[in-house]
């Protein structure tokens, strides 16, 4: 595998972006299974969509409906490649097995959910909604265990790599940090000056990296809970974050036509991702540096674009 200082000749080599029409409207999520075989991908048009990671090429395995609103975020199984869960805004969570092409389990909730993570651990699943409830369930009998009402905006939620850590991306500009399974207060740390939108974990657990409002990625160090570095190549408001699987890249993205690969030791910029719209949902691949994507069709602004339904990689070998 590349090491990052040749990761500008291999990107060179790599540099053209696939993509492949997964759904009828704008993308909104996109993730990866553990083991790097599938790619799912949920959307404005109420569907799940699987794709199946066939040597150089993406095969769809599957579209999976039920839900009777927009899927707005979607994340695996973290250790099981055949499970993964939707957040809907219907009220409704979703976890569906690939092995049978089903729902397994619907979970009623109290509103509308835009949010989600798995636990490191595998054992609980978190969902967040617009009135700010975080909800708890269970991952084995997919029971509600735990609720928490927050007085701030959640933007984003994510355990730590250690599973004994919850924190929360709010709309004051801080981070805040929860014990866990306690859930008892811990730290808030003021980390933007505007809206702390996203945060995303290094697969390694030395680092975690939030994207701001302000236009800003942090870097943060994930023990001493300080901030190692700021990347400020973006100009509009930071959506998403995704390190890659060796935690030696972070991919942003904003409104800004590109998304941005940054060297996590040095902070310099490796490479540029040319969109032709704002993109709002990347995802590194577990195993090596294939990078996916989605661009947002802007609430109806780029309904006549191909970008509405489409997801791209960038990573692939370019075609002779």
């Amino acid at each position: 595998m590349p090491e990052p200082h040749a990761m500008e000749q291999h990107f060179r080599a790599h540099s053209r972006v696939k993509e492949f029409t997964a759904h009828g409207a704008k993308v909104h999520s996109v993730a990866w299974s553990c083991d790097g075989r599938r790619l799912a991908s949920g959307s404005f048009d109420k569907t799940a969509s699987v794709f199946l990671l066939d040597k150089d090429r993406m095969v769809k395995e599957n579209n999976y409906r039920g839900h009777g609103d927009s899927v707005d975020q979607l994340c695996w199984h973290p250790l099981n490649p055949e499970l993964f869960v939707t957040a809907s805004g219907d009220k409704t969570v979703r976890i569906w097995d690939v092995r049978s092409n089903k729902c397994a389990a619907t979970v009623n909730t109290k509103g509308e959910n835009i949010n989600i993570c798995w636990s490191p651990d595998g054992q609980t699943i978190a969902v967040g909604n617009k009135e700010d409830v975080v909800t708890f369930i269970d991952a084995k009998n997919y029971k509600t265990k735990a609720e928490e009402q927050f007085k701030f905006e959640v933007n984003e939620i994510s355990w730590n790599n250690d599973n004994d850590l919850f924190f929360l991306t709010n709309g004051n500009g801080c981070i805040s940090i929860m014990s866990y399974p306690e859930l008892k207060p811990i730290q808030s740390i003021n980390a933007h000056p505007s809206n702390c939108i996203c945060i995303k974990f290094d697969p390694t657990g030395k680092y975690f990296a939030t994207g701001s409002a302000d236009a800003l990625v942090s870097l943060w160090d994930a023990n001493e809970l300080t901030c190692v570095r700021c990347l400020s190549r973006l100009d509009w408001p930071v959506r998403t974050l995704s390190f890659s699987h060796d935690g030696k890249m972070l991919a942003s993205a904003s409104e800004d036509h590109f998304i941005d690969i940054a060297d996590v030791d040095t902070g310099e910029k490796l490479w540029e991702v040319h969109c032709d719209s704002p993109t709002f949902t990347v995802a590194w691949h577990p195993k090596r540096p294939l990078l996916a994507f989605a661009c947002d069709d802007k609430d109806g602004k780029y309904d006549n674009s191909r970008d509405a339904g489409t997801v791209k990689l960038f990573g692939l070998p370019n075609e002779s």
